[in-house]
């Protein structure tokens, strides 16, 4: 994993980019609602508020640059550690984008999926999700992919303990297990691997998302708060990574050959 420098994200005005250097599948982690509330004297609930109109914005860039797969890192699964009202307010917020902003989504043409723990959420929102995936299914512009109670040391086991009864019912041979048959186990198994990890809020870590997906992904940490990111920032962390030389761990000859 490499981190791609911020510097000239938050400024970088939107250009027209070779479609063959745009990330096919771009991640973000969308961290800093809460110090965007607190910086103004609001309630933390403000922030994600502000926070959910800059997913659209966001949804907007990636389907300007000619991204294919956009996941946000929406509600992990440590979440459920907060404050009762906070989580209460998240999970009301989610419900109203889900009952009432599907359908902009759906117009645009984005395909709505969803990865993560949601049993632990409520059969109504739970019927809002299986809605909101039916609606969009068959959209073929932008897949959008909303990480929900999530958190990759569990999907990896689970991953495991699914790959370990298809062993015990001999429908694998784990001598000829493969790093790609693993990953069929994993939830995120139907989409390609994230090419650029984005985490707002100038935090430098990963927190849980998408560890084993994110080998060779390309990193960028930005420093403004998630309810201030914009199309220029999006348009900016396109430029930056198409000047990345990606090698996927392979060493480049002194005359630039592989």
């Amino acid at each position: 994993m490499k981190a791609v420098s911020s510097s000239r994200a938050h400024t970088t005005p939107a250009t027209v980019l070779d479609p063959a250097t745009v990330p096919r599948h771009v991640a973000v982690i969308m961290d800093g609602n809460g110090r965007w509330a607190r910086a103004r004297g609001k309630p933390v609930m403000a922030g994600h508020r502000a926070g959910a109109e800059a997913v659209r914005r966001c949804v907007r860039a990636a389907i300007t640059a000619g991204v294919r797969y956009l996941t946000l890192y929406a509600f992990s699964s440590e979440n459920w550690n907060r404050t009762s009202e906070e989580v209460s307010d998240l999970t009301s917020l989610l419900r109203f984008y889900l009952r009432h902003k599907v359908a902009e989504l759906h117009e645009q043409n984005v395909r709505l999926d969803f990865i993560g723990d949601l049993t632990r959420f409520d059969s109504g929102l739970r019927a809002e999700i299986d809605r909101a995936r039916t609606l969009t299914a068959r959209n073929t512009r932008l897949t959008m992919i909303l990480a929900l109670s999530y958190g990759a040391r569990h999907d990896m086991l689970s991953a495991a303990k699914k790959m370990a009864i298809a062993a015990s019912r001999g429908e694998i041979d784990l001598d000829g297990l493969s790093e790609a048959a693993f990953g069929d186990f994993l939830q995120t198994s139907p989409f390609p691997d994230p090419d650029l990890i984005v985490r707002t809020s100038g935090e430098r870590r990963l927190s849980n998302f998408l560890l084993w997906e994110s080998a060779y992904a390309e990193l960028a940490f930005l420093d403004v708060m998630w309810p201030d990111f914009n199309e220029d920032h999006f348009a900016g962390l396109m430029s930056d990574f198409s000047r990345r030389e990606r090698r996927f761990g392979r060493r480049l000859a002194p005359d630039g050959a592989l």
